[in-house]
């Protein structure tokens, strides 16, 4: 009865809570949906009103941009229009400038024009002048224009008649002439049997490089590298604009040589500092003496001499590098031993002898670069030293006639020595006469009026002159040619003949504008 009466209880109860609690639960939703609505509204308002205070300051800042802007603008307008206005006055003032050249011109037109009549008025006058000069001319020659022409050419065509005599007379006499050099000729060749090669005496040796940058390194830091060569080596290195090249200077041969294996070394190693440059030194002194070494025996060998000292084969050796008048030493002293052994030969004398004289002749030249004295003095002084024969030494003491000459062997080898130096190409004097010759030609076709410059060409068989076309005419060209022809053969001494050759050109410039 009790539970029923419960359960009937909870089951009112039930019954009324239900519709109270949705009744309460409604009214708290609809509580919550009006402040929704409420917060809701308050956003969108406060959204608008932000809205509107940034559309605002946009505004504003555009407003701003829009006047910066503006400002630009005018001032770059401004400027525009200052830059228009300059451009407008220097228009202005070079279409004045031009109007004032055009007025200078018409102004110089105008005293051209003035010269130019002033010009052919003076023609005019020394056309009448020349006319009365010719009809007093000849008035007091008797003669008419023709007549004095006539009277020229006859003098002309009698001195040409001269000329070609003598012409025939220069072609007998070259034929002549033409057979005794050729019996010369074919006795010079025995003589240049024993020619040898030369080469110019010099005191500069060329070394040749892998490219321009090799210049900094052979320099070095601060030039310590270059220092440094030359110090070890005694030679002056000159580096300048010569492409791919250095340039040693030095009067001693040796030492120059020793600089270009150095540095020839140096470059094919391709590492440069002050150690490696002082061992390459020593290896190049050591070549060197080696190479002096092998010439000294080469040149015993070519010519036979036996019994030498190793201390003279080596001096022998070391004319290698010294040169007299263009003419290699060394060579030089092999073709006068040759040269006396043959003579002495021919005439039965001591060949033996007479071919170590020859060699040992010019041994003091060795040595003249370190000693005091003439190299005849010191080879003298050498021999004696090493013991070598007295009348080699005779020889040696008397082949530039410094003492009298005690055998027949001394006499050939000063005759050796004179041929060796002689012969044609042997040494440099030569080639001096040559360049001496050429300059006097020059000078002498300098010397004329008229003459502008003068070219010697074809090795001094050729004279080419160019002269001034408003002093020398065409017909003052061909007496010019005579003048110049007759007065190198007056002055100069030279083998077959001189062509003279003038040249006159004219030329006229002008410009379109």
């Amino acid at each position: 009865m009790n539970i029923v009466i419960i359960i009937a209880a909870v089951l009112i109860s039930f019954a009324i809570g239900v519709p109270v609690g949705m009744a309460y639960r409604k009214k708290i939703a609809e509580s919550k949906i009006g402040g929704a609505e409420k917060e809701a509204k308050r956003i969108l308002e406060t959204a608008q009103k932000e809205a509107e205070n940034l559309k605002k300051e946009e505004i504003i800042k555009a407003k701003e941009e829009i006047m910066s802007s503006r400002k630009e603008l005018d001032q770059e307008i401004k400027e525009r229009r200052g830059e228009v206005q300059k451009q407008e006055a220097r228009l202005i003032q070079k279409e004045e400038n031009l109007d004032r050249r055009s007025e200078n011109f018409e102004k110089k037109e105008q005293e051209l024009e003035k010269q130019f009549q002033d010009l052919e008025k003076e023609k005019e006058k020394l056309q009448e002048l020349y006319d009365q000069q010719m009809v007093e001319l000849q008035k007091i020659a008797s003669l008419s224009k023709e007549e004095a022409k006539q009277m020229l050419l006859s003098e002309m065509d009698k001195e040409l008649v001269a000329e070609k005599a003598a012409l025939i007379r220069e072609k007998e006499q070259k034929a002549k002439d033409e057979a005794t050099k050729n019996a010369k000729e074919i006795l010079s060749y025995a003589v240049q049997k024993c020619a040898a090669d030369h080469s110019q005496e010099t005191t500069v040796s060329i070394v040749s490089l892998p490219n321009d940058d090799m210049k900094g390194r052979i320099i070095g830091r601060e030039g310590r590298n270059i220092k440094a060569i030359e110090t070890l080596t005694g030679v002056d290195l000159i580096i300048d604009d010569t492409p791919e090249a250095v340039v040693l200077s030095g009067f001693d041969p040796l030492r120059r040589e020793v600089a270009k294996i150095t540095l020839e070394k140096l470059i094919d190693d391709g590492r440069i500092h002050p150690a490696k440059i002082e061992e390459m030194v020593e290896k190049a002194k050591e070549e060197v003496e080696n190479t002096i070494k092998e010439e000294g025996e080469r040149a015993v060998l070519e010519t036979g001499v036996i019994g030498l000292h190793p201390d003279l084969v080596k001096l022998i050796g070391k004319l290698k590098y010294r040169t007299s008048y263009g003419q290699n030493v060394l060579n030089h002293s092999i073709e006068v031993s040759n040269l006396a052994r043959i003579m002495a030969e021919e005439l039965g004398l001591d060949a033996k002898r007479a071919r170590r004289a020859g060699l040992l002749h010019d041994i003091g030249k060795a040595l003249d670069h370190d000693m005091e004295g003439t190299h005849v003095e010191i080879g003298v002084e050498v021999l004696k030293k090493y013991k070598e024969n007295p009348l080699v030494i005779n020889a040696v003491e008397a082949h530039h006639g410094d003492v009298e000459p005690l055998s027949l062997e001394a006499v050939l080898v000063q005759a050796a020595d004179a041929i060796s130096a002689s012969r044609p190409g042997a040494r440099r004097e030569t080639l001096e006469a040559y360049i001496k010759r050429l300059q006097n030609l020059e000078e002498i076709a300098d010397s004329f009026d008229g003459v502008e410059k003068s070219f010697a060409i074809q090795a001094g068989r050729e004279v080419r002159i160019i002269v001034k076309p408003d002093k020398i005419s065409d017909d003052k060209m061909t007496i010019l040619a005579r003048d110049v022809a007759k007065k190198v053969e007056n002055e100069m001494d030279y083998p077959g003949q001189i062509k003279v050759n003038i040249i006159r050109e004219t030329r006229v410039v002008d410009y379109a504008k």
